[in-house]
């Protein structure tokens, strides 16, 4: 919006004119000029009152319903990490991981529907998602933040929720020499071997030739050691009607094996009911070094052209090493104590074995690198009075690839075969696992079993040309328009190697005992856990041992005993130990999206009754072609290798198959914008939007887990012809501007969005693999023994010892063509849905600074309704909606004097996370979560331009809980603890 069409004050446009556009505390030249010019006082203002006149201005300015976060100062973000500043504007929240701010959701739409670009650049991303990961970027060299929650013509399509987009500092927005430095140490409480780590950073500017010429050069360097601790339920819970009665801990007269007695408050047969995969204590330790830089280059030989070339490098390395203890449910014979239903889960689930079962004990060693660049020009050409183009190019990478000698991924077991009995009490927030013998097992116990070393690498690559101009018909209308041309090229590539000797290889004594130190468990969790109460008549071993062995040296050991002599491993070691990089044995894909667009967008201003208004009347042209090609690793055979287990033997060949898709859309966008009193704006929206599904949906190929169970197997498939999420937005906004940094505001949005992706499962014979879980022999021995799966495998193995397709010695009953069943694969594929799910939400926020006393606040909350919500008593995928929540945020602000200090409260209500586990459709629910942050810093004045400061985040502990369908039915808990740095920060 014209900032002429408002009645600003002289002190408030003196402000804005100090403050700029993209370098707080600095004012452009002409701003300078015409202010002297008129002879106006120009008081500087900067710090957090500057930042929050600033974002204000820039929502009051816009053509939409925006929300802005601006620098306090050249290199001086609010937060360091940019998803933690994001996530106290209205309607935004974030996810975390380990516990710093990753991704964001905005008015209920997660991370895959909210477009993230750089300085209005599309930028790539390597997860798969769409989303942008926030802790690859530093906000040191961010000079904004702008959160659009309407849609304009002119913004690139995919934000249904919003458009963000991230400014970077320019030099000839600031004409003259600046320059920032800043260090600091990073205690985070959360990690238990690292120790303090340095972040710094740095930042100069310069203008010459009489500021026609500029640069800008940034960088920062950051070091974090954490940690966290985990409680987790395996692969997730698998659920069923009470009524079937072929399922794992299901039954009639008997339920799992054993009289229905056993069973306490046995669910009924119109009930679902809820068994859990494993239980899992796992304590993880990360190291994080990130690396920033960015140069920019400016010239502007005349007031009418400014050239800019710019280049971004962004880097993240992380690595990663954990330790974890867990007990695999079998679903043998158990003994449970039920919740009511209608979605009844255990409060205790525990099962005795015949025959001791494995307490599982393992570990990982692995590294990735996340690595980006950006390399971008700009052309601003001022042709005349009434018509300016601009011209953007820009071509960037980015890559994730292993950064370890064990791979991006690695999972090494050991266990002990001591396990009795396994029980947990899902009563508390933290699951309590028990273990007949689990205190009891010594390193002399332990064994080497199955291990898995992945290698995986994402690339991405975009090519974007943008070319925009607007023209002015005259003094109240003006029409803007442009074209652009985007193409994404996404190539992904993985292999494992896998041992599947998940019943143990050689023999108790073969591995060092020093190797394993024993530590305990539960004075690890600060999450209060259940007692086994509700499970009377019986006592319960709780589990508070595990053994922190050493990764490298038992890989080392395991790879010199357990390697056939003369055998040739898959891993680039020479034995099964280690990852490959024979990236063309098993899965590569290649995915091409090109996007064409052109819009057109009318631009009116004018007085009604004396009332300033604008509106903005676009149409945006939309054409996508997709192209996947995928080759993907087939297999020849199937192997019974453990009870549960059937392991899928690879061919050593590929299947190559390509897919196609393309779609295009009309996208209208209306906004209204009226100053209906003096300082109160009123604005009213309506806008057509589509949200691209994410890269991984759209990939072609089928992709099978390589461990099946006697029902069949599982596997994954792309589908290129999807079509992205269409919405009808309407948005009604009211804002006041009563004071200097002050205002009040209440908006109500509503989306209607069709095209929701769901997961099919389809039955596919894929292979022809015989199942050894179903034929013959299995059929004889279900008759012989019953339905015990160690007793099936133990009679096949004393009658058919002589069959070829039975080998005795290994404990491998391998799949007979001809005799045996062809398996069955359940295939996940995404597909739109017909429904139409209907998103409606209410945001208030109010800003407020108490005059001249130097305290402010800043309070908003938000409101998201959905027509349609998950529904735990249907037993297949659904199109509900991931990620929304209701949030809140409370911040308390003072600067006064050269002191500033903030304290953050933050809340996210109960959401939906995902709508499948491991074990299929099943949900997952992030439960509700505040965390509460503070900082402070001080200028000194002895030395001018030296701020020292203390920045504090989770300083209460809070830790994150996911559950399934009821919340006894825990998936994760997270403790990750708080963090603390103090530092030094230098302008001049």
């Amino acid at each position: 919006m014209n900032p002429t069409t408002f009645h600003k004050s002289r002190l408030a446009t003196s402000i804005a004119l100090v403050l700029g556009v993209a370098m707080p505390g600095y004012a452009a030249a002409d701003d300078a000029a015409a202010a002297k010019e008129d002879k106006i006082e120009v008081i500087t203002v900067t710090g957090i009152r500057g930042s929050l006149i600033k974002s204000m201005d820039t929502k009051r300015e816009s053509e939409g319903i925006l929300d802005a976060i601006s620098a306090e100062d050249i290199g001086k973000f609010p937060d360091t990490n940019l998803a933690e500043s994001l996530q106290r504007i209205t309607g935004v929240s974030i996810d975390r991981v380990n516990g710093e701010g990753s991704k964001v959701t905005v008015r209920g739409f997660g991370p895959d529907f909210n477009l993230v670009t750089l300085n209005g650049r599309q930028m790539p991303v390597t997860t798969g998602s769409r989303s942008f990961d926030f802790a690859n970027i530093s906000s040191d060299s961010i000079s904004g933040v702008e959160v659009h929650k309407t849609a304009l013509a002119s913004n690139s399509t995919g934000g249904i929720g919003s458009t963000i987009n991230v400014q970077t500092l320019r030099p000839l927005d600031s004409p003259g020499q600046k320059a920032t430095a800043s260090i600091a140490a990073v205690d985070d409480r959360s990690t238990d071997k690292g120790s303090t780590t340095p972040e710094v950073s740095a930042l100069y500017s310069n203008t010459f030739n009489d500021n026609k010429f500029g640069i800008l050069l940034s960088g920062s360097y950051q070091e974090r050691e954490s940690g966290n601790q985990q409680a987790n339920v395996g692969t997730g819970w698998r659920s069923f009607l009470g009524k079937v009665d072929d399922n794992w801990g299901a039954g009639t007269a008997e339920w799992g094996g054993v009289p229905q007695g056993n069973q306490v408050n046995r669910p009924s047969a119109d009930e679902v009911y809820s068994v859990p995969q494993t239980t899992i204590y796992k304590f993880e330790e990360q190291q994080r070094k990130r690396t920033n830089g960015q140069l920019v280059l400016q010239y502007s030989p005349r007031d009418d052209i400014k050239a800019t070339l710019d280049y971004t490098y962004m880097r993240n390395d992380i690595d990663t090493q954990y330790n974890d203890v867990s007990a695999w449910f079998t679903f043998a014979p158990s003994s449970s104590v039920w919740t009511d239903g209608p979605v009844s889960s255990p409060l205790v689930y525990s099962e005795t074995y015949d025959a001791k079962q494995d307490l599982s004990m393992g570990a990982g060693d692995h590294g990735v690198r996340n690595e980006s660049g950006s390399l971008g020009f700009n052309l601003e050409w001022e042709v005349n009075d009434k018509l300016n183009l601009t011209f953007d190019l820009h071509k960037s990478e980015a890559e994730n690839k292993p950064n370890s000698p064990n791979g991006s991924n690695s999972t090494l077991s050991t266990a002990g075969f001591v396990r009795t009995y396994a029980a947990t009490d899902f009563s508390g927030d933290l699951p309590v696992l028990a273990v007949g013998g689990g205190n009891a097992v010594t390193p002399q116990d332990m064994r080497v079993t199955g291990s898995v070393f992945g290698n995986a690498r994402n690339k991405s690559e975009i090519e974007q040309v943008q070319f925009d101009g607007d023209y002015s018909l005259n003094d109240e209308s003006t029409i803007d328009f442009g074209i652009a041309l985007t193409t994404v090229d996404n190539h992904s590539q993985s292999v494992n190697v896998q041992r599947n000797d998940w019943g143990g290889v050689g023999k108790a004594g073969d591995l060092d005992p020093s190797w394993f130190p024993a530590e305990t468990i539960h004075d690890k969790f600060t999450a209060n856990g259940g007692n086994f109460s509700s499970f009377t008549g019986r006592n319960f071993d709780v589990l508070n041992k595990i053994f922190m062995w050493d990764f490298e040296k038992v890989r080392a050991q395991a790879a010199k005993l357990y390697t056939p002599a003369g055998y040739k491993g898959k891993g680039d070691c020479g034995n099964d130990f280690c990852p490959s990089t024979d990236y063309a044995s098993d899965t590569d894909r290649y995915t091409e999206e090109e996007s064409q667009s052109a819009y057109v967008q009318y631009n009116y201003r004018n007085d009604w009754k004396g009332k300033p208004y604008d509106l903005h009347v676009g149409l945006r042209y939309e054409q996508t072609d997709v192209t996947s090609t995928s080759a993907v690793a087939a297999y020849n055979r199937a192997d019974w290798i453990a009870d549960t287990e059937i392991a899928l033997v690879a061919s050593g060949q590929r299947e190559f198959q390509t897919q196609t898709g393309d779609y295009d859309y009309v996208l209208p966008s209306i906004n209204f914008n009226i100053e209906i009193v003096e300082d109160v704006m009123l604005r009213a929206a309506y806008s057509e939007t589509i949200g691209r599904p994410d890269y991984v949906s759209i990939q072609g190929g089928t992709v099978v887990g390589t461990l099946a169970n006697r029902s069949g197997g599982s596997g994954s498939s792309g589908n290129p012809g999807l079509l992205p999420l269409e919405s009808q937005n309407y948005d009604f906004s009211a804002e006041w501007y009563y004071a200097e940094a002050s205002y009040l505001s209440a908006g109500y949005f509503r989306k209607n969005v069709s095209n929701f992706i769901t997961n099919v499962k389809v039955d596919s014979t894929i292979y022809n693999l015989a199942n050894p879980a179903d034929g013959k022999k299995y059929r004889e021995a279900l008759a012989a023994v019953g339905a015990d799966a160690a007793a099936i495998r133990n009679w096949i193995f004393a009658n058919y010892s002589k069959d070829p397709s039975v080998n005795v010695a290994g404990k491998v009953i391998s799949g007979k063509t001809g005799e045996d069943n062809t398996m069955i694969f359940k295939i996940d594929t995404p597909s739109n849905g017909a429904e139409e799910e209907t998103i409606d939400g209410w945001e208030f926020a109010v800003q407020h600074a108490f005059g001249e006393t130097g305290f402010g606040t800043i309070l908003n909350y938000t409101m998201v309704d959905s027509g349609v919500e998950y529904d735990n008593f249907i037993l297949k995928d659904q199109p509900a909606l991931v990620g929304l929540s209701d949030t809140a945020n409370a911040i308390l602000f003072y600067e006064n004097n050269g002191l500033q200090a903030r304290v953050a409260y933050n809340w996210r209500d109960e959401f939906l996370n995902s709508r499948g586990q491991g074990t299929g459709a099943n949900p997952q629910y992030t439960e509700a979560y505040s965390q509460i942050d503070a900082s402070v810093s001080y200028d000194l004045p002895q030395v001018k331009g030296l701020t020292v400061y203390l920045e504090a985040l989770n300083i209460t502990d809070e830790y994150i809980r996911v559950h399934g369908r009821a919340k006894e039915q825990v998936l994760s808990l997270i403790e990750a603890g708080s963090r603390y740095s103090i530092g030094a920060r230098y302008s001049f």
